[in-house]
């Protein structure tokens, strides 16, 4: 019996279910095993004023590492770059659509003083660099609780992750998606991350869900984001692309209030993801990242 932690968000239990299936499918039995965790637990501070790194994945780390639990099933974007010893990625399974998903009125349709609720200082900084006349709120919270936020009138708009709403079966609340050109995902946006010890039968059956495209991708993301130190609460955003052998990998690092950024892209071999990613990395600082960073890190 395979034991998989997990938020129990009614997103993190959608998601560690969806593994659960496909490890049934390659003959696995499995239980799900709640963990809550420290940012399940505070819900009434921004997340990055209260530290981003670690704060939806430390406790069930610390289950896999005590054998409490044999897998865990991740947001990827929640997993800190810094993995502890002992723990790996098993897989990354195909990713789903990584945008950014509108709920409300689309944002052309929003006028000057509307308000947009969003959890993600790089969700706000791109808003403002993108309409800074709209007044961008911080909002937290499970996806449904957000979206009652929203019908209860506190937002005329609320931003989320358009793989959330699809794979709860809200894809009908969306009202817009707002493309990579117009607002580049978090790192590993859409994808998720099963989490194993090194070694074992857990990790020999979930290395099998892995999916070469959806690894390379996030691989190359996150090396961008270790190369620019930043955690997952951060003005910091990156999507890479995977076709034909190739990869592609666009970056943008922002001021919270929007008033500067620096932006670049690279591409080179998919099997290279992680020497792009550092190389991206490096010359988003050489450009002018370094300074916005400090900022944010001394603000904070």
């Amino acid at each position: 019996m395979l034991r998989i932690g997990s938020r129990g968000s009614k997103l993190a239990l959608w998601q560690a279910e969806w593994v659960a299936a496909r490890l049934r499918e390659l003959g696995a039995s499995c239980r799900i095993e709640i963990i809550r965790t420290t940012g399940d637990r505070i819900t009434d501070a921004a997340l990055a004023k209260i530290g981003g790194k670690g704060l939806f994945t430390r406790e069930i780390e610390e289950a896999l590492l005590e054998d409490r639990v044999d897998l865990a099933v991740h947001s990827m974007k929640d997993l800190p770059t810094a993995m502890p010893d002992g723990l790996v990625i098993a897989a990354v399974p195909p990713r789903e659509d990584s945008r950014d998903a509108v709920v409300g009125r689309p944002l052309r349709e929003l006028g000057p003083g509307a308000r947009v609720g969003t959890s993600s200082l790089r969700r706000a900084a791109q808003l403002r660099l993108l309409r800074p006349d709209l007044v961008v709120e911080p909002l937290r919270g499970n996806v449904d609780t957000r979206l009652r936020r929203l019908e209860q009138g506190d937002f005329e708009a609320i931003v989320l992750a358009a793989a959330g709403l699809r794979r709860l079966g809200w894809e009908a609340r969306i009202a817009e998606l707002l493309p990579a050109e117009v607002m580049l995902p978090a790192v590993g946006q859409g994808a998720l991350a099963v989490e194993t010890r090194r070694e074992g039968a857990a990790f020999e059956l979930c290395r099998r869900l892995d999916d070469f495209a959806s690894r390379q991708a996030v691989t190359a993301e996150r090396a961008l984001l270790t190369a620019l130190g930043g955690g997952c609460q951060v003005p910091i955003a990156a999507h890479a692309t995977v076709n034909d052998g190739g990869l592609r990998l666009r970056a943008l690092v922002v001021s919270p209030d929007g008033a500067l950024a620096v932006r670049d892209e690279i591409g080179g071999p998919a099997e290279e993801a992680a020497r792009l990613g550092a190389e991206l990395g490096r010359r988003l600082l050489d450009a002018g990242a370094e300074a916005i960073l400090e900022a944010v890190y001394g603000a904070g």
